[in-house]
């Protein structure tokens, strides 16, 4: 996570990617198994996918719990920091929905 001029500009560039703000309203409903945001998100690669959820564990809003099983079990889940931002998120894609209504 990079501070930058203003404390908007560093909220949007800890969320800004490929579906991280998606990735984090599903994890707000609770963990989830990797497998389980494969399917959710469909629209992304699974190395993509990767990509996102390490930096979002870089940036410490989620956590990553490896099991030491047969085969691999892997489940994340929101930090409390992730849940606090989750009314940001919430509102923002209130406003998306918005937004779109007027495209059409």
């Amino acid at each position: 996570m990079e501070k930058s001029y203003c404390p908007i500009d560093t909220f949007i560039n800890v969320v800004k990617g490929k579906r991280k703000g998606t990735i984090i309203l599903h994890l707000f409903q609770g963990e989830k198994r990797y497998g389980e945001l494969v399917k959710l998100l469909t629209d992304i690669s699974e190395r993509m996918l990767t990509k996102q959820l390490k930096e979002l564990e870089t940036d410490g809003l989620i956590n990553r719990t490896a099991f030491p099983e047969v085969p691999p079990r892997v489940v994340y889940s929101l930090t409390e920091l992730g849940k606090e931002i989750h009314p940001v998120l919430k509102g923002m894609y209130k406003a998306g929905v918005l937004f779109e209504e007027t495209l059409h």
